[in-house]
């Protein structure tokens, strides 16, 4: 049985494009024009700077941080524990992709030693990541999970009591957990699996919803409820024919999407 609308708040897609708010990225180079659109398009402001010279100084002014591990540098990596540290000084809500956690031990070793240093107020990552990071079996192939996760949701649960947040594990269906709560998001579409960069901008559109000032649970499912309802608007248009248009569909339809279609189609359900 799907959750009654009244239990989210869907509005705050509406506060989004109210204020406007600042949402502060350091992500990979692969898809930072993607993350970018998707946070405009919502109706938040995004902004890319990765120099340590200034990361403290704009998270100062932002009012959410998105960081990225994809295409991890030993200077991105530094720019990230500044921007991290700021951000938690300020109450500021950070969400983590933890971006081929797993697939080196360089990359795992750092992003493990990120989570001792910052306080993230949401892991996002596809079920491999989550499931190596929970302490538990994952395969990655290069950046993408493979096989099939039958311990999924007690392995994120794991994790958000570990570090006392929000973790959201992308896939077929997004599972979001506290730790004592645990939704399960069934909207979507395949196609989102057919282009680069729906993972990453999974974060943003987190950031979005976060930046509202709601860091809550029922705030990042609301995010990815509205995320996946632009895809499934996205893969019925006329003129849809493969990924690439596609992937221009998604951008329209995140910004022509209206609380009332959110309300109408979301899909979720409480575990």
């Amino acid at each position: 049985m799907y959750l009654m609308k009244s239990t989210l708040d869907f509005k705050l897609l509406d506060d989004i494009r109210q204020i406007k708010p600042l949402v502060h990225h350091i992500t990979n180079n692969v898809t930072i024009n993607d993350c970018a659109n998707i946070t405009l398009c919502l109706g938040a402001l995004p902004v890319m700077a990765n120099s340590i010279d200034e990361v403290e100084e704009i998270v100062e002014n932002a009012d959410s941080l998105v960081l990225n591990m994809g295409t991890l540098s030993n200077e991105q990596y530094n720019a990230i524990l500044l921007a991290g540290e700021k951000a938690n000084q300020k109450n500021i809500p950070i969400v983590l992709d933890p971006v081929g956690v797993g697939a080196t031990t360089s990359r795992t070793k750092k992003i493990l030693e990120l989570l001792e240093i910052i306080k993230p107020t949401v892991i996002k990552g596809n079920a491999a990541e989550i499931s190596i990071l929970s302490g538990q079996y994952g395969v990655l192939k290069g950046i993408e999970s493979q096989g099939i996760y039958n311990n999924i949701i007690p392995s994120a649960e794991k994790l958000a009591n570990s570090y006392n947040c929000i973790v959201a594990v992308t896939g077929q269906n997004d599972i979001i957990t506290n730790g004592q709560r645990t939704f399960i998001i069934e909207n979507g579409h395949w196609l989102m699996g057919k282009i680069i960069g729906t993972g990453c901008m999974a974060a943003s559109v987190i950031g979005c919803f976060m930046a509202t000032g709601i860091k809550t649970l029922e705030a990042c499912t609301c995010a990815l409820s509205a995320y996946g309802i632009s895809a499934e608007l996205a893969s019925i248009r006329d003129d849809v024919r493969g990924p690439g248009s596609f992937k221009s569909a998604l951008m329209d339809e995140a910004y022509n999407l209206q609380v009332e279609t959110i309300n109408q189609l979301a899909r979720i359900r409480k575990v």
